[in-house]
């Protein structure tokens, strides 16, 4: 493997979109999951930090007044730069952090740009709320909503293997320090409370679920990227807020593996879905879906109603794979809170989801597998 040379780097970010491409055209067209040539991303060097203070307050959403057009207007990340908002701390469950300097290698192209935004509104509900709560212990435990966990900060998590969890990084940091909590994060799993008292294997056939109750699971470690921590999360816009949690032991359910995003008009009917732990309705799990109303190279803009609690949501679709010939869910991307955006002079509000790009893919994936050559199938 190779570094890319700056240039490289920038004309491989502009060709993206045009590798992997499926026409959606044809009389037997499938929505179908393009084929990606992904990038490495490699830790070169870990410097230990000090101990946080864990002083910032819990924010369940983030605002950026920076939109599509704003978006576009940025100008591409450098390699070098790439290479820093990449770099990524480590926050373990002892309170020890270290900082890890990344290299990005040629296998393809990846990329992000920073933008930046002072904007709050606390509504993100659009005309007709839309959302339907899901009840009921043979939907709530079963695939997909089951991938759906609630943190201890107060946001949501997806299930992306067999001990990690993927969600928003302002439910963690604020883009300079760790939230309060942060320290003893747990993981909460929605399992079934029985009138009888009774669970498992010592249950009478004839126990009823009475409601829901969460099992809680600690986190040993959060890796978040360097792009979000560079000051106020509402200052650098929202390209980074992601990040991922490791658990203590494994949770035994059925995940849902991270894919690259593809364009919005490949997406099956330009449709996303997302399953959140709304505040507005405590205690239940919530479904929704919408259009793509507008995307950029790392965010896509949408107007699914949501409230917080919600964030940190994986969102995803449901597309044909060709090998091994099926249909499959992957996340594609993380719910991350609110725009207010200027719209050709008129103020439009979005909910904007941040995209999994070629180079988030390959972080990610790297975070949870350790090994770059499990990483080469987005």
């Amino acid at each position: 493997m190779a570094g890319i040379p700056g240039l490289l780097f920038l004309l491989l970010l502009l060709l993206l979109c045009a590798v992997g491409q499926v026409s959606p055209y044809g009389a037997h067209w499938k929505p179908t999951w393009p084929t990606y040539r992904l990038p490495v991303v490699l830790p070169q060097s870990t410097l230990n930090l000090g101990k946080p203070d864990f002083g910032a307050e819990a924010k369940l959403e983030v605002s950026s007044s920076c939109g599509p057009q704003c978006h576009k207007g940025m100008p591409l990340p450098t390699y070098e730069e790439a290479k820093q908002y990449l770099s990524y701390e480590t926050l373990y469950a002892n309170g020890s952090r270290t900082e890890t300097q990344v290299g990005i290698y040629v296998l393809s192209k990846g990329g992000g740009q920073e933008s930046s935004g002072k904007s709050r509104r606390k509504r993100q509900i659009y005309g007709y709320d839309s959302r339907f709560s899901i009840f009921g212990k043979d939907f709530l435990l079963n695939y997909p909503f089951s991938t759906s966990v609630k943190l201890s900060t107060g946001c949501t998590g997806t299930l992306v293997a067999e001990k990690h969890v993927l969600t928003a990084a302002h439910c963690i940091h604020d883009g300079k320090t760790y939230v309060k909590g942060t320290q003893k994060l747990r993981v909460g799993f929605l399992k079934p409370r029985f009138k009888d008292g009774g669970r498992g294997a010592n249950s009478s056939s004839s126990a009823v679920p009475e409601k829901m109750k969460f099992q809680w699971i600690r986190v040993k470690r959060t890796h978040v990227p360097k792009g979000w921590i560079k000051g106020n999360a509402n200052d650098i816009g929202m390209d980074y807020d992601y990040a991922l949690l490791e658990l203590k032991k494994p949770h035994k359910r059925k995940f849902m593996k991270i894919g690259v995003s593809p364009p919005a008009k490949q997406l099956p009917g330009g449709r996303i879905h997302f399953s959140g732990y709304d505040n507005d309705r405590p205690g239940n799990l919530v479904y929704r879906f919408c259009d793509v109303k507008e995307e950029t190279y790392d965010l896509l803009y949408q107007q699914c109603d949501a409230q917080p609690g919600a964030s940190g949501s994986g969102v995803y679709v449901r597309m044909w794979k060709r090998q091994p010939r099926k249909w499959e869910r992957k996340i594609i991307g993380i719910f991350s809170g609110h725009q207010w955006v200027d719209m050709n002079g008129s103020p439009q509000d979005f909910n904007v989801a941040v995209r999994i790009t070629p180079l988030k893919y390959a972080q990610i994936c790297y975070w949870i597998k350790g090994n770059y050559l499990d990483c080469r199938e987005g």
